[in-house]
């Protein structure tokens, strides 16, 4: 934690902050508009969701991130580069789908590089597993997508194992899918690529039925 964090977090976190437990989340007071809402599950440090949701201003982004330093940075940047459709979440994600977003209520979820979790005997704590997959599935709206990446390959596998499994997502490209361009690459995603580690998406659509 910087002085720039600190002074982001008791300044900003008023603004643009969303507590983890907290109240059901309503979209159109939360952001001031209504518009179709993107959830991104562990967004780091924030340099991903500040330049997707700035090359995205028809979508509200809510990035929630579990370390204060990767909370405070995001926050900063969001004053310094004037976004108005970002908020940011301060803990549990799950907790936040499960308790304060309503069924059907996003466009999007996006978990980028979540913990892998390599030891087999904390593969239960990963987020991509079939109950935690359900309930962010129910939290898309019909025709909404879910979007994975890692650089994990067994961890790869099992996410599209776990998404194929799910009955009400529908795999958009037959296996992994290719890089979505909007997908700007992190320093975490570069060290990954300079040590020779294949990163892999994933793409999946909510059936409209």
């Amino acid at each position: 934690m910087t002085g720039r964090h600190f002074d982001a977090l008791e300044r900003l976190w008023p603004l643009y902050g969303v507590p983890i437990p907290g109240a059901p989340i309503d979209p159109a007071a939360l952001y001031g508009r209504r518009a179709p809402l993107v959830l991104e599950i562990g967004s780091g440090m924030g340099e991903a969701t500040l330049a997707m949701a700035g090359a995205d201003p028809g979508r509200d982004y809510l990035a929630v991130e579990v370390h204060t330093p990767g909370v405070a940075n995001l926050l900063a940047m969001i004053e310094q580069h004037g976004l108005t459709n970002v908020r940011v979440g301060f803990g549990d994600a799950l907790e936040l789908v499960r308790h304060m977003l309503p069924p059907a209520s996003v466009d999007a979820v996006h978990a980028f590089f979540p913990d892998p979790w390599p030891k087999a005997r904390h593969h239960k704590r990963r987020l991509i597993q079939p109950e935690h997959v359900a309930l962010l599935r129910s939290r898309l709206a019909p025709g909404g997508v879910f979007r994975c990446a890692t650089d994990w390959t067994e961890y790869a596998e099992a996410m599209l194992e776990t998404l194929v499994a799910d009955p009400e997502l529908v795999n958009e490209h037959g296996g992994y899918a290719p890089r979505p361009a909007e997908r700007p690459v992190t320093k975490f995603e570069q060290r990954a690529l300079d040590a020779g580690r294949e990163i892999r998406d994933l793409s999946f659509r909510r059936d409209r039925r």
